[in-house]
Formats: C-alpha cells, sequence, structure tokens
C-alpha cells in the first residue's frame, strides 16, 4: 500500500486562519480498487478564497469542512489503478479530492481530460471552474454588451485576471481593473490587456474609479465588496449590470463589515446586483473550454499560475491567497506528472 499525505482541518480558525489550523496526516490508499472506482495519483490542487467560508461551521451554499477530515477542493492527477473501463489506468482526470497526495474516488466522480491543447494545470485554472466563473459571470451573471465600460477587482488574481480579457473578447469598450501594488497594476496593464489599473493600496477608490471611467461604468464585476462594491455602485450608469462573485475583504472578518451606504444609487439607475455561483452555471463549461481553448490557441487568453510545492506547503499556499500573494491563479504542485 502507498503512503498518502494529506491536509486536515485541525481548528476552526477565528479571524485570518493560522498554520496550527491545519494538520499534515500520513495515511495509507489501497493499491486496488473496487469495481467502479480508480486510485488517482494527485499531481496538482487548487487552493481558492472560498474555502475559508467552508472552514466555519455556518450554513451556506456548500457544506462546511469537518473538523479532523481531509479538506477538499479541485485537483487533477493520474490514474494509478482502476476498476471502470472508462477510466483505465493512465489517464489524466479532474475531480474534487484534493489537499491529499492519493485519492480512490468512485469513477463517476472523475472526469477525464485531454491534455493534449494545454496542460493538465490549465483545467484548474482558466479551463476549470476559474475560467468558467468569469465567463458565466459575463455571459449571464452581468451580461457584456457592444461597447460597454467594465470595472473587475482582484483584477490580478485569479478569476479576475481572465475576467477582463473575456470582457474585452465579448465586445467592452474599455476594461478597468484594481490590484495592490505598483506590480500587479502594472501586470493588468502589460500582461492581461487592462486599460486602467487602480491600485487600492493608494486609497480614494472612488476617485481613482472616476478619473478612469469619468462617464461612468456599464458593468462592475465584484470579487471583493467593501470599498470596491460602494466605488462600483457609485459609478453604474443607468442600466447598469453588478455581479456580486466573491467577498475577499470579509472572508477573514471577525465583525460584521460595513456594506455599501449607496445603493440608492443602483434603484435610481436601475441597475442590477446579482450574486453568482459557479455550480449554477456548469452547464457552460463545453461552451466555456472551447472558447478558451482557441484564444490559448491565438493569444487573446494571457495565463498566469503561482505555483507552490509539496502537499505539505499546501496551507501556506491558501494563506498566501487570501493575503493576494498569487498573481494568477495559485496552485499546489503535488508531485510530477507521468512523461
Amino acid at each position: 500500500m502507498p503512503n498518502s499525505r494529506e491536509i486536515r482541518l485541525a481548528a476552526r480558525p477565528v479571524g485570518f486562519p493560522s498554520p496550527a489550523d491545519f494538520a499534515l496526516v500520513t495515511t495509507e490508499v489501497p493499491d486496488t480498487v473496487a469495481d467502479g472506482q480508480v486510485l488517482v495519483r494527485n499531481t496538482w490542487m487548487s487552493v481558492d478564497p472560498y474555502m475559508r467560508g467552508r472552514m466555519d461551521d455556518v450554513p451556506s451554499y456548500i457544506a462546511p469542512f469537518e473538523l479532523g477530515a481531509p479538506l477538499e477542493g479541485n485537483a487533477v492527477g493520474e490514474v494509478v489503478a482502476s476498476g471502470s473501463a472508462g477510466v483505465p489506468v493512465g489517464a489524466t482526470v479532474a475531480h474534487f479530492a484534493g489537499w491529499r497526495e492519493y485519492a480512490v474516488l468512485d469513477a463517476a466522480d472523475v472526469t477525464v481530460i485531454d491534455t493534449s491543447a494545454a496542460p493538465a494545470s490549465a483545467h484548474l485554472g482558466p479551463l476549470g471552474a476559474t475560467g468558467l466563473t468569469a465567463y458565466a459571470t459575463l455571459k449571464r451573471i452581468a451580461p457584456i454588451r457592444a461597447g460597454d465600460v467594465v470595472f473587475v477587482s482582484a483584477a490580478a488574481g485569479a478569476v479576475g485576471s481572465v475576467a477582463g480579457q473575456v470582457a474585452r473578447a465579448l465586445g467592452a469598450s474599455r476594461v478597468i481593473g484594481s490590484a495592490g501594488g505598483p506590480e500587479k497594476t502594472k501586470k493588468l496593464l502589460d500582461t492581461f490587456g487592462y486599460d486602467a489599473a487602480l491600485d487600492y493600496r493608494q486609497g480614494a477608490l472612488d476617485a481613482q474609479l472616476a478619473q478612469a471611467a469619468p462617464d461612468g461604468i456599464d458593468v462592475y464585476f465584484d470579487n471583493v465588496g467593501g470599498d470596491h462594491l460602494q466605488a462600483g455602485i457609485g459609478a453604474i450608469r443607468r442600466d447598469g449590470r453588478i455581479a456580486l462573485v466573491g467577498g475577499l475583504g470579509e472572508y477573514n472578518a471577525t465583525a460584521p463589515v460595513p456594506g455599501p451606504d449607496n445603493l440608492l444609487w443602483a434603484a435610481k439607475q436601475e441597475a442590477t446586483l446579482r450574486g453568482m455561483l459557479v455550480t449554477s452555471h456548469l452547464d457552460l463549461f463545453p461552451e466555456w473550454i472551447a472558447t478558451a481553448s482557441a484564444m490559448i490557441a491565438d493569444g487573446t487568453l494571457r495565463t498566469e499560475q503561482t505555483v507552490v510545492e509539496g502537499i505539505a506547503a499546501a496551507p501556506d499556499a491558501f494563506l498566501g491567497v487570501l493575503r493576494g500573494a498569487n498573481t494568477g491563479k495559485m496552485l499546489v504542485k503535488i508531485a510530477e506528472e507521468a512523461k
């Protein structure tokens, strides 16, 4: 039996998580599996901001993590034992049993992926739920119309770095992003194709947005909440669309975070504010993969990864995401891929 190391939730964080909230545990996994199951050697896993909410024992759209149990999340890996003809040994698969080196899964819970056009890790970023979030948001939740001015917060992150480019491809005339620090704002302009970049660390976000979009914005893609949502509402034009995708500014709060005080302006502008859960839009996955693959091939979708090595470093990678340490998608490389 191979040994497998996994990360378990040792304690529920209060405020910002600490390394003590995680435990690295070694277990044994079988080298054979039952009919209908597969054994996967994970090679890459994703860490994402939404995971912070699952560490709290509160009702939400997805069940909280269990104390003392391995965490979970999107991962890709290689099948090393199989009891399913449809998922043979050697296949590369995507699944939801990350945070561990090996996983025994029902074959129905894995998806065989094609790595001929893009590497396996891309299926955790632009070709995965990250990219789908950007696409579904701008197709359905806050649909882009030709000539729109679009504002995206956390624009150098996994979702935001894709969202600006998707907005452009769908017809936006001007795309504005916010990020923290000069290195990231430069990346928005030079790599991710934004027309203007706001540094929220410089303060006065509403004034910065007014300078970048003096006539207002049509779409705000909100990954942050708080002052960013306040600024987005304040700049929204008539019939504008605001997508509530994430709340980076609230995930680690120990007290209620002040909400925007200008919602009446959204009402006067007949703007919409609509929440977004990517799990409600999985039917768009084939369309997005075809679109994204073509954009990657012709260079109109540029992506980056921030990679941390080894399962033991997964908690540090997750804490880094919460601090904004990543540009593009934060990934943990668990093992080398088979040649």
